[in-house]
C-alpha cells in the first residue's frame, strides 16, 4: 500500500490521538469523550491495516465506543461514530445477511445521533446513506466477484471490458468508504481541536 503525504499525516494524527486517549483512560476510565476519541482514532488507523488487522482494530473501536455509551448513552458524537464502525464492519463482511444485521444496527445509531442533534447535516447524511448501504453492499460484492472472474480470463473481449468493470468496482468502493473515511476524519480533527483549544489570554 502506497501512502500519500496526506495519508501519512492522517496516520500520525490518529496514532497520536490513540496514544493520548490511552494515557487519559488510565487516569480517568469514565471519560466518555476520551473513549469516543479513542474509538474514532482506531477507526482511522484501521484504514491503513490489512483486512484481518483492520477487523480487529474496528472491533476494538466498537468496544471503546460501547464503553463510552455505557457512561453517556445520549452522547451524539459517540452514537454516530458507532454507526460508522458498524457500517464499516458490514462492508467488510461478504455474507449479505450478516452484513444487513450490522447495517440495521448502524442505522439505529445514526438515527439516535440525528435525534440527539437534529441540526447536524453530517449525521443526517450518514443516516440517508445507511438506508442505501445494503444495496451498495450487494453491488460491491457482485462487482468484486465479477472482477475476480474476469481476472482469470484471457480472451480479448474480457480484456476490453475489464477496465470498465474495475472502474465500476473502484467507484463503488469510494462511494461506500468515502463518506465513512471523511466522517471519521472529521471526528478525529474536531476531537483534536477541542483538546487543543488555547486558553484565553490573561489580562
Amino acid at each position: 500500500m502506497e501512502f500519500s503525504q496526506d495519508d501519512f499525516d492522517r496516520l500520525l494524527v490518529a496514532e497520536h490521538t490513540r496514544k493520548t486517549a490511552e494515557v487519559t483512560y488510565a487516569k480517568d476510565p469514565l471519560d466518555a469523550e476520551n473513549l469516543t476519541k479513542w474509538g474514532g482514532a482506531l477507526l482511522e488507523l484501521a484504514q491503513f491495516q490489512t483486512v484481518a488487522d483492520a477487523k480487529k482494530m474496528i472491533n476494538d473501536a466498537i468496544s471503546k465506543l460501547d464503553e463510552a455509551l455505557g457512561i453517556n448513552p445520549s452522547k451524539h458524537e459517540t452514537l454516530w461514530c458507532m454507526g460508522n464502525a458498524l457500517s464499516t464492519t458490514a462492508f467488510m463482511t461478504t455474507d449479505s445477511d450478516e452484513a444487513k444485521v450490522s447495517f440495521d444496527k448502524a442505522a439505529q445509531f445514526f438515527q439516535k445521533a440525528v435525534d440527539a442533534d437534529p441540526g447536524n447535516e453530517l449525521y443526517q447524511k450518514s443516516l440517508d446513506v445507511a438506508a442505501k448501504a445494503p444495496e451498495l453492499h450487494m453491488d460491491f460484492q457482485k462487482a468484486a466477484v465479477s472482477q475476480q472472474t474476469m481476472g482469470g480470463a484471457s480472451s480479448a473481449s474480457s480484456a476490453s471490458t475489464a477496465p470498465k468493470k474495475k472502474k465500476k468496482s473502484s467507484d463503488f468502493k469510494y462511494d461506500v468508504f468515502g463518506w465513512v473515511i471523511l466522517a471519521v476524519g472529521i471526528v478525529a480533527w474536531v476531537g483534536m481541536a477541542k483538546s487543543h483549544v488555547p486558553p484565553p489570554p490573561s489580562r
